[in-house]
This record gives structure tokens, C-alpha cells and sequence, in this order.
């Protein structure tokens, strides 16, 4: 069978699931993936059609009797049927064969029930009428209604015999329910015809860099998360504490994707599912390309596979040969500083955002030797001094982060480095620590006057931690799990120190 995969045909064996389907293709495990229907497959599942007359066009919505089965069944043989009598009452067009059977029977019918009946009580030779009005009538097929027409009435007023119905055809469009299935099942089995997309494709806007870094970053794990979902809109609010500076507005077309610049929700993504007004507070930060179908039926705690074109480009956490070869890829120049032998490990890059990166065509990548990049491990146990941590030190948004020494002598019990004291405001005491543990990472909390201060616990204490507080105002954010003797040689004030959660 063909199935049609991210725009690429590919043959499968009959029976075939997603999980074969999308090998190779751009997808992360548990994300959604869109399956469209075959057009044969939505003419059996869909229950409005449009019909096309002369005239105009009309939608029929069909009921679930036996009779509208069977109509959906004989669908291709109605194009070219012609009006054969206009009443008062009625439009019929015909004629084509069924199986009907017989029924003498009088029956009712409201205005706009559209049936079938048999001309002359023989099956070969079955009309779709369509009610102009209420009434009673013996057609043949028994009372036989299959729907009833939703739009376009005002059609019967103008169609004369002669008329012929031109087209009809499954309603159909890419967010329609009818025609999409929405699943990160991978044993869904798939039939000929369906057309499957596994990622949501964003075009980024060159006039919002920042905003543009924003996706990049939030996608970054090759997913974005919903966090909300509404009829307008889906949106990922997983990082709201960032600068974000006004920078293009338009329109917020189907597919546009933005960030909140301002107010309740700075740093929100938005991604419409409907056209929205232009808004101040509203950056354009692109246009979805592909997917729009997981766009419409993503629900709230789902995840989908993101491509940006371009793709971020940055090199930290590379050695310095690849990093190099990774930004020639991209188009970018680089020029090595610091330690530039191959293996040295890029620090840092400038400008770090993609879209500046590709205006200038040119960045330094910062070297240092790789044993200067130490390991620390952190925990989720609490989340929002997790996220300041993260935030402070840059490990949010790129795989080495930052952390300046505010204080360190030989022979003190803990290392120091600046935090933000704005942020810290906001962490909250956790439950005091019992026991702290050489090389434990801790923040001082709201509770004391230094919050937001960052620190290494040197030697264990049960009563004083990594900051230099006791257990009410200090939060533990991890551990540092690397060599300390070979972080605190020659480590003075003001010095910058290298952080990493991955294995580089």
C-alpha cells in the first residue's frame, strides 16, 4: 500500500502501523502525530457531503439509517443526475439503482429531509428527493430519510428540472475531525491513501530574533509541550521568566506563532487555532508550515515534535572542530578564542541567538579545556528552585552554564557565586535540611537577606548549608559531581566557572 509520510511517498505492507511508518522520520517518542484518512476512507466515515448543483451547492448531512449507508455506498454514481421534477413539494433528482425494497406506505416528511424513493416501486430506478415543505407522501421506499440539508437551502427555490447535480463529495479540509486522526499510538494501523505528518513545522520571523530564540529554546528537546488549550489558541508556558522585548506584530493568523512581550504570562507561546487582532504585547515569532492538524486537536498535556527552519544554531557544549564544522554547516563563520585546540570545549558563543548568529554570518566560539567544564546533577524535588538555578547560570537555554565566584578562601566550609537577587525573591523556604553533604548546591531562600545566593558546600554540616545559612534559609538545588579539589585549585573572586548537566 502507499502512505504519504511528511510529504514523501512511501510503500508498506498491507497492515502496516505508524511505528514502521515513521522510521527515520522527524519524531519524538510520545508525541502526537496526525494521520490523515484516504479520501475513500473519510467518503465512509464523514456525514456531511457537499453538493454541487447548476444552481449552487448544498451540504447534506447524513443520519445513521440503514438508508444513508447505502446512499454513502452509491455515492459516485450520483454525479450527473438530473432534476427530474420540481413541486411544491419536492426536488428529484435522478435516477440511479439500489437495493431498496419496497413500501407502499405513507409517510411525513419535514422541510429539508432529503430521502429516497423508488419511480415506478422498481429499485432500479431510485430518486433523492429533497422536502420543499412538510408533507405526507407515498414514494415507494418506505419513509427512507438519510439527512437532512444543513446548507445552502435556499438552492431548492431556484433549481428547475433539467438541472443537473454536478459534484458530490465527502467534506473534507485538513482540521476537519472527520478526515484526521490525532494519536502518538504507533501500533494505529494505517490504510492505503492516509497521509501521516510527524512534526509540527515553524518558518521563524527574521524581525524577531528574540522571540525566534524563544521557540528555538523551547523546542530544543526536538518537542513543545501544551501547557493550555483553548479554542483559539494552544500555548506552552514553560518558560515565563524572560526578558522579552516588543519587537514584530501582525495579524494572528491560523498558524501564527507568538510570544506574550509583556504582562500576565510575559514569555507565554501562542500558537492560533483561530485569526486574532493584531496585539502590542503579542510578538511574531512565526508560521507554522506543517502540522496544523495537531496544531487544531492538541489537548492540554500533550506533546509535538517541532522542526524550525532555520534549526538553532549553537555550538556550546561542542569541542571546538565541531562546533566549527556545525556552524560552517549553518552558514556561519567561526572564530575560535580562548583555548582553540580541537578538543577544548566551547563555552560560550557570541552572538549566542540563531537568527543574529546568521545576520552576521560570523561568531566567536569561546574554548576552555574540557576538565574546566565540571558536572553538577540536580534535582526536580523543587521545581521552582530548580528553574532559578537553570535560569541563572544559563543551563536553561544551553548545555554549559555560568557561574561567577562571589566568595572563596582557603580553608572555608563552602565556595560562593553571585545569584540574582531579584529572582530570589521568589524561592521559597523548602523543608530544612537535616544533614548537608560536601558538595551539595544550595540557594539562600526568601528567608534570609541574600537571597538568590548560590553556594558549594565544602565539608558536611548539620547546621549550616552551602550559602552559609542555617536549614530555614537555604534551599538544596543538587549536587556537584565532579572533582572539587580540581574545581578550588587556583579558583579566586571573580572567576568564571563552567557547568554542565550532560556528559560533553
Amino acid at each position: 500500500m502507499k502512505v504519504t509520510v511528511n510529504g514523501a511517498e512511501k510503500t508498506l505492507k498491507s497492515g502496516s502501523t505508524l511505528k514502521t511508518a515513521i522510521a527515520g522520520e522527524p519524531y519524538q517518542k510520545g508525541s502526537l502525530i496526525a494521520v490523515h484518512l484516504s479520501e475513500s476512507r473519510v467518503v465512509q466515515e464523514t456525514r456531511d457531503f457537499e453538493i454541487q448543483t447548476e444552481r449552487g451547492t448544498m451540504v447534506l448531512r447524513l443520519n445513521d439509517s440503514p438508508e444513508a449507508e447505502m446512499w454513502r455506498s452509491k455515492v459516485e454514481s450520483i454525479p450527473g443526475i438530473n432534476a427530474r421534477w420540481v413541486t411544491h413539494e419536492i426536488v428529484s433528482f435522478g435516477s440511479f439503482p439500489t437495493d431498496l425494497e419496497v413500501d407502499r406506505g405513507e409517510y411525513f416528511y419535514k422541510t429539508y429531509d432529503c430521502f429516497l424513493t423508488l419511480g415506478g416501486f422498481d429499485n432500479h430506478t431510485t430518486y433523492m428527493m429533497i422536502a420543499r415543505d412538510n408533507h405526507t407522501g407515498n414514494y415507494g421506499a418506505g419513509k427512507a430519510v438519510i439527512g437532512r440539508i444543513t446548507v445552502g437551502r435556499h438552492i431548492l427555490d431556484e433549481i428547475r428540472e433539467g438541472d443537473s447535480v454536478l459534484s458530490v463529495r465527502p467534506m473534507m479540509s485538513e482540521t476537519s475531525s472527520e478526515n484526521v486522526k490525532v494519536t502518538d499510538d504507533l501500533s494505529f494501523k494505517l490504510e492505503d491513501g492516509y497521509r501521516v505528518e510527524t512534526y509540527m513545522g515553524i518558518a521563524l520571523d527574521k524581525a524577531s530574533p528574540v522571540s525566534a530564540e524563544h521557540v528555538l529554546i523551547l523546542s530544543s528537546g526536538g518537542s513543545i509541550r501544551v501547557t493550555e488549550a483553548t479554542g483559539s489558541f494552544a500555548a506552552c508556558s514553560q518558560d515565563l521568566d524572560v526578558e522579552m522585548p516588543a519587537e514584530d506584530v501582525r495579524v494572528r493568523e491560523v498558524g501564527a506563532v507568538t510570544v506574550r512581550n509583556d504582562g500576565v504570562g510575559k514569555g507565554r507561546l501562542y500558537m492560533y487555532r483561530e485569526r486574532r487582532q493584531v496585539s502590542d504585547v503579542h510578538n511574531f515569532a512565526g508560521q507554522i508550515t506543517n502540522g496544523r492538524a495537531m496544531l487544531r486537536y492538541a489537548p492540554k498535556d500533550s506533546t509535538v515534535t517541532v522542526v524550525t527552519d532555520p534549526p538553532r544554531a549553537l555550538a556550546v557544549g561542542m569541542t571546538q572542530a565541531v562546533g566549527e564544522k556545525f556552524l560552517a554547516d549553518a552558514g556561519i563563520e567561526a572564530v575560535r578564542t580562548g583555548d582553540t585546540s580541537d578538543d577544548a570545549i566551547i563555552a560560550e558563543q557570541t552572538p549566542e541567538r540563531t537568527l543574529e548568529a546568521l545576520s552576521a554570518g560570523k561568531v566567536e566560539i569561546f574554548g576552555v579545556p574540557k576538565e574546566r567544564v565540571f558536572k553538577v546533577k540536580l534535582s526536580d524535588k523543587d521545581p521552582v528552585s530548580l528553574q532559578y538555578f537553570r535560569k541563572v547560570t544559563g543551563l536553561i537555554h544551553k548545555p554549559v552554564g555560568i557561574l561567577k565566584v562571589q566568595f572563596t578562601f582557603e580553608g572555608l566550609p563552602m565556595v560562593t557565586f553571585y545569584g540574582d537577587e531579584e529572582r530570589g525573591k521568589n524561592l521559597y523556604p523548602q523543608d530544612p535540611f537535616k544533614k548537608v553533604k560536601r558538595g551539595d548546591i544550595g540557594l539562600t531562600n526568601q528567608a534570609r537577606p541574600h537571597h538568590g545566593l548560590i553556594g558549594i558546600r565544602l565539608e558536611d554540616s548539620k547546621e549550616f548549608g552551602p550559602t552559609g545559612e542555617e536549614g530555614y534559609g537555604t534551599n538544596i538545588v543538587g549536587k556537584f559531581d565532579d572533582d572539587l579539589d580540581r574545581l578550588l585549585k587556583d579558583l579566586n573572586e571573580e572567576d568564571i566557572v563552567y557547568i554542565t548537566e550532560e556528559e560533553l
